[in-house]
C-alpha cells in the first residue's frame, strides 16, 4: 500500500488568494485520514493537491515515498469517490465499475473478476444490470466506490462522498465505508465538514482552519482536549460551552475553581455537567446559576439551552426531564473536566 506524506504544502491562486498555508500531514500506511473543518478552510483544496487535480504552489506532496508535485492525476495510482457520483448514466452498473480497467487495456476475464468480487463485497451483485437511474442514493454511492476498489489503488480519496444522502442512509454509508477501509487496508484521505462523520470515521483526524491545521491526532484525544477554543466550538455536537473570564460576565457564579493566571477562557462539555444544589463538583469545580431558555428532548437524553453568567451554555441531562422553560438552577462541572484557553484562544 502507501503512505501519503504533506510537507509545507500551499496553494495560492491567482490575485494572491491563499486556500492553503502551509499545511504538513503524514498519512502511515492502511490508515483513514479525515480532514474536517467549516467551508472555505481549504480541506478540498488540498484533497485536489494530493490528487493531482490542483497545481501545489510551494511544498511536497510524496505518495508512497515519491514526490508527485509534477506527476499528472492518471499516474499518482489513486483513486477518487465524489460527492456527485459522477457515474455514467447511459452505463450499466457492471460497465461503470469496469470502464477504468478497460481504458488501462486490462484482459476480459481480469476486469470480470475484479468486478463481480467487487460487487458481491459491496452487495452489488443483483444490481449489475441495472443503470444509475434504477438505483438509490445509497446503491449509487456504493457503485462510485466500487468503481475505485476494482483500480487497487495504492490510496482512496474521498470528497465529501455522504453529502447528498439522507441522515439515516448517512450512518449506515459511515458504517460500511469504515469498515470496508479496514478490510482493503488501503490508505484513505477523506474530506467533510461534518465533525459527526469525522469522529466517527477517522484514525487520523485534521482540523483545519482558515488554510492551516488547527488541530492533528487521534478523534477522541482532539475532543478530549481540544487544542484552540476554534477546534472545542467546532468538534462535538453540542459543541464545548465557552465562557469569557475575568469581564464580569462571570459574576453570577456560585463558586469558580482556581484558574490559570494566564486563562481568558474555560470550557466544559454539555455532557460534563450536573445539575442540583450539591454534586461530586463542589468541590474545586466550577458551579454557576443558570436560567433556562430551551429545552431538547431527543429520546435517550435531554438538552438544556441556558443563559449563565452572561452567556449561553449546553447541559446534557439523561432521559426525560422534568425542567421547564425558566427554571433556575445550579449547574456544576467538576474541575478536571474544565478547560482553560489563553488570550490567542489557545490551550493553556
Amino acid at each position: 500500500m502507501a503512505t501519503v506524506d504533506l510537507k509545507d504544502v500551499k496553494k495560492v491562486y491567482p490575485g494572491g488568494v491563499e486556500a492553503v498555508k502551509g499545511v504538513s500531514i503524514a498519512i502511515p500506511d492502511k490508515q483513514l485520514c479525515v480532514l474536517v473543518g467549516p467551508s472555505g478552510c481549504g480541506k478540498s483544496t488540498l484533497l485536489r493537491m494530493i490528487a493531482g487535480l490542483e497545481t501545489i504552489s510551494a511544498g511536497t506532496c510524496s505518495i508512497d515515498g515519491k514526490v508527485v508535485n509534477a506527476i499528472g492525476p492518471t499516474e499518482r495510482d489513486i483513486a477518487m469517490v465524489f460527492q456527485n457520483y459522477a457515474l455514467y448514466p447511459h452505463m450499466k452498473v457492471y460497465d461503470n465499475m469496469a470502464y477504468g480497467l478497460r481504458n488501462r487495456g486490462m484482459p476480459k476475464d481480469e476486469i470480470d473478476k475484479r468486478v463481480r468480487a467487487t460487487a458481491q463485497t459491496l452487495e452489488l451483485a443483483h444490481l449489475l444490470e441495472r443503470r444509475p437511474r434504477e438505483l438509490s442514493g445509497g446503491q449509487r454511492q456504493r457503485v462510485a466506490m466500487g468503481r475505485a476498489i476494482v483500480r487497487s489503488p495504492k490510496v482512496f480519496l474521498f470528497d465529501e462522498p455522504l453529502s447528498n444522502l439522507d441522515a439515516k442512509l448517512r450512518g449506515q454509508m459511515r458504517v460500511e465505508i469504515k469498515n470496508l477501509q479496514r478490510q482493503l487496508g488501503v490508505t484513505s484521505v477523506y474530506v467533510t465538514h461534518d465533525q459527526l462523520e469525522a469522529m466517527t470515521l477517522a484514525d487520523v483526524l485534521v482540523v483545519m482552519n482558515a488554510g492551516l491545521v488547527e488541530q492533528l491526532g487521534a478523534p477522541l484525544d482532539i475532543y478530549e482536549k481540544p487544542a484552540s477554543t476554534f477546534v472545542a466550538s467546532f468538534i462535538g455536537a453540542p459543541p464545548m460551552n465557552l465562557l469569557p473570564l475575568r469581564s464580569g460576565q462571570l459574576e453570577g457564579a456560585v463558586s469558580l475553581p482556581a484558574i490559570p493566571t494566564n486563562a481568558a477562557t474555560i470550557g466544559f462539555r454539555p455532557e460534563d455537567c450536573e445539575v442540583g444544589a450539591d454534586g461530586a463538583a463542589a468541590e474545586g469545580g466550577l458551579r454557576l446559576m443558570a436560567r433556562v431558555q430551551g429545552v431538547e428532548p431527543v429520546g435517550a437524553e435531554s438538552f438544556l439551552y441556558c443563559e449563565a453568567a452572561g452567556g449561553r451554555i449546553v447541559v446534557r441531562v439523561p432521559g426525560r426531564t422534568a425542567v421547564a422553560v425558566g427554571d433556575q438552577l445550579p449547574v456544576l462541572t467538576r474541575r478536571e473536566k474544565l478547560h482553560f484557553f489563553g488570550g490567542d484562544g489557545k490551550r493553556v
